[in-house]
């Protein structure tokens, strides 16, 4: 999937894929490295456990099924939290940014789930009339904000119901769709986010890599001991 190109114009293409490709300075790219790895792990965490909860639920096991299923919703929250996490930074930290980066509105096609197509639906209106790079950036960071919070309400509604012995079949499709739609969150998350460290100035990187549990190098520890820090 590709959220790097969109139909909103070709300049604005160039430089959303522009930051994407061009390298960052050391200690923005060291940032950027830690926080991702640290969502990427969350992530496969989770989806490894969902992936145990279907397999099981697969060979009839239904009560280690709902087990499991109680444990990947608790690692969901973790992922979303983390990407909540930095949605809400990079809007404080905004106000340090001399310019925005241009941003795509979110991709209904990218959605599986009424959440995300609608969250995308509304980006989607408000791109074509906010015209200031720093109104669509904020905007946008926002909209994905809430679609995880409305993400993560909803796989602990469906995690719930599974929970009990009586339950629509259809109820696991649920975790599936909104665990689509969590990876694409995440893809734009990582997008804007190497977007952000561009545009921040560098007497700032300090701040918002604290708020986001990335002490700098200059703090003096190993990137080892920095990877178990943003894990932790």
């Amino acid at each position: 999937m590709s959220l790097l190109k969109g139909s909103w114009g070709s300049s604005s293409r160039r430089s959303v894929s522009d930051d994407w490709i061009s390298a960052l300075p050391r200690e923005k790219s060291e940032a950027f490295d830690i926080i991702v790895a640290n969502w990427e792990s969350l992530y496969a965490m989770m989806s490894v456990s969902l992936d145990d909860s279907l397999s099981l639920r697969a060979r009839g096991e239904l009560v280690c099924a709902r087990q499991q299923v109680a444990m990947t919703a608790d690692l969901f929250e973790r992922v979303s939290a983390s990407l909540i996490s930095f949605c809400d930074a990079a809007v404080r930290h905004s106000r340090h940014l001399r310019s925005f980066p241009s941003v795509h509105p979110l991709n209904t096609d990218f959605f599986r789930g009424n959440i995300g197509q609608n969250a995308a639906s509304w980006n989607g209106i408000l791109h074509r009339v906010l015209f200031s790079d720093s109104s669509r950036f904020r905007h946008k960071v926002r909209i994905l904000s809430d679609t995880l919070r409305r993400l993560d309400v909803e796989f602990h509604r469906a995690a719930k119901a599974i929970s009990r012995e009586s339950h629509p079949a259809e109820t696991w499709d649920i975790l599936d769709c909104v665990h689509y739609d969590l990876n694409t969150c995440l893809r734009e998350n990582e997008v804007l986010l190497k977007s952000f460290l561009r545009a921040l100035p560098a007497q700032h990187l300090g701040p918002f890599a604290g708020e986001m549990g990335v002490p700098l190098p200059s703090a003096g520890f190993s990137s080892q001991t920095r990877l178990f820090g943003a894990s932790a």
